[in-house]
């Protein structure tokens, strides 16, 4: 078993006049093919007048991943780092940082998607944008 924190960012196209985000962090105990146990559920949102760009999105993943109290390696799917190799995307994280490979993983990031995608709708919804 091992300890992952898979994310996911929704709201990455223009609503309005901005950019309204919502990123996801889920902490959790995997194997290679099961989700034994989700410790943790962080959730921010963010706001740019400007399209987001990598560097945006890896402070995006550290400002919500810091508000965890349990650790393990980021996992997030490469589309969410628009597509660039591991190795480059793993230098601006200051933790271990890597791309989706595994079942489990897989899973945690859906999970992510779940909570950033219902929590941004809920955002919205509260803002009165529709």
């Amino acid at each position: 078993m091992f300890d992952i924190i898979a994310v996911d960012i929704s709201g990455r196209h223009k609503t309005g006049d901005e950019y309204l985000m919502v990123c996801a962090a889920v902490a959790a105990s995997v194997t290679a093919d099961h989700v034994e146990k989700v410790n943790q559920i962080a959730i921010r949102s963010f706001r740019s007048r400007s399209a987001p760009d990598v560097p945006y999105v890896v402070k995006m993943i550290e400002a919500t991943v810091s508000e965890l109290r349990f650790g393990g390696t980021i996992v997030t799917e490469a589309g969410d780092m628009y597509n660039k190799p591991q190795w480059v995307i793993d230098s601006m994280f200051s933790a271990d940082f890597k791309y989706q490979e595994s079942l489990s993983e897989r899973r945690c990031i859906e999970i992510a998607h779940h909570v950033s995608l219902g929590s941004r709708k809920l955002l919205l919804k509260e803002m009165g944008i529709q």
